[in-house]
């Protein structure tokens, strides 16, 4: 019996079948996207800060700040998938009905996301509320994000759902038997929630890192494009997973671990607040 070799398994190449100047258009785009976002988000972290909660915004403010931060990150490795399904579409649809069905797409995946932001601010809310009754308390949360997202590194469900962003196209040829009403809507949601079953344990780190922690987004984000599209991705989510479980043993004794969970002091704000 010839000896088999295992290997993680290679993403596929959606768009391919797509004409090139189709596929750079649809490139250009959703990385055009994602720059707005990521200058959107520069520009509110500067007006900001880092602070633990939700920084005193109510919920839809914070909604519409968490779906730009969304589309900032995680566009970029949406795009192959994108563009295969508008390879499909590309075979029935022409012109403008074809771009609208693409942005259903995209927004039943930011939908997906916007769901996910729900229970965030839900997590900041009850966070900022620990820490302004027990200061100490950052310390223990910080370390349980960080065990939480390294334990989910290396849970089924993280392997499946990675495993279906790597080679969507089983479930996109699944998606040609949805119903025609707001099809494009619910496949982008659908894949969107498969992609929160992913990635929700790297969202969490921005707890104890800081929700509007720029360099920690980008850096997030190059490791979800890299799971996601590069071949060895899923030995890159195995090596995040160790570095998270390092990150919650020292956690509690390393106070630049944790930036989004240190108070303010009120003092310095008040002095600077007669400077000014």
């Amino acid at each position: 019996m010839p000896h088999l070799r295992l290997s993680p398994p290679a993403p596929t190449r959606p768009g391919a079948l797509l004409p090139r100047r189709d596929l750079a258009l649809g490139w250009t785009l959703m990385v055009l996207i994602a720059a707005l976002g990521w200058l959107l988000t520069t520009a509110q972290s500067r007006d900001k800060g880092m602070e633990p909660g939700t920084m005193g915004l109510a919920l839809p403010l914070f909604l519409a700040l968490w779906v730009i931060m969304m589309a900032a990150m995680m566009l970029p490795s949406l795009a192959p998938v994108a563009l295969t399904w508008a390879q499909a579409i590309n075979r029935s649809t022409a012109g403008r009905v074809r771009t609208l069905r693409i942005t259903e797409f995209v927004g039943g995946y930011l939908l997906a996301w916007t769901g996910f932001g729900l229970l965030a601010y839900g997590a900041l809310a009850v966070t900022g509320r620990l820490i302004d009754s027990h200061p100490d308390a950052g310390r223990w949360i910080g370390a349980g994000a960080f065990l939480l997202a390294g334990l989910q590194q290396f849970g089924p469900l993280k392997r499946v759902c990675l495993r279906h962003c790597r080679n969507p196209m089983f479930q996109l040829l699944r998606y040609a038997r949805f119903r025609p009403w707001a099809k494009d809507l619910r496949v982008g949601a659908h894949h969107g929630l498969y992609c929160v079953g992913c990635c929700w344990g790297l969202m969490i780190v921005l707890i104890p890192l800081g929700f509007m922690n720029v360099a920690a987004m980008a850096a997030l984000a190059v490791v979800i494009f890299l799971e996601k599209l590069w071949r060895g991705g899923p030995w890159l989510s195995w090596a995040v997973g160790l570095v998270f479980l390092v990150l919650a043993v020292l956690a509690p004794f390393q106070d630049w671990l944790l930036p989004g969970l240190e108070m303010s002091d009120p003092s310095a704000d008040h002095m600077w607040g007669h400077v000014l």
